[in-house]
């Protein structure tokens, strides 16, 4: 298996999913992106600069969260 955390994420296009519920803060949201076959970046767009956690397609799929919600193809 791959080492998630040492595929590079530089230039990554991350695309942007908001679940509804919203927080003194704004609305939550999730960005994620595509960084390999079976490489996703999973970031939180009220932190921006927080490094994103990595997740496999399999992973993704076990929490409920689905690539095409991201116009993202698995």
């Amino acid at each position: 298996m791959t080492d998630l955390y040492s595929l590079d994420i530089t230039g990554a296009e991350f695309s942007k999913a908001c679940g509804g519920n919203t927080h003194p803060d704004g609305e939550a949201c999730v960005t994620l992106a595509k960084i390999g076959p079976d490489s996703w970046p999973l970031g939180d767009s009220k932190r921006p600069t927080a490094e994103p956690l990595r997740f496999t397609t399999a992973e993704l799929e076990a929490a409920g969260i689905a690539p095409s919600r991201f116009a993202l193809s698995a």
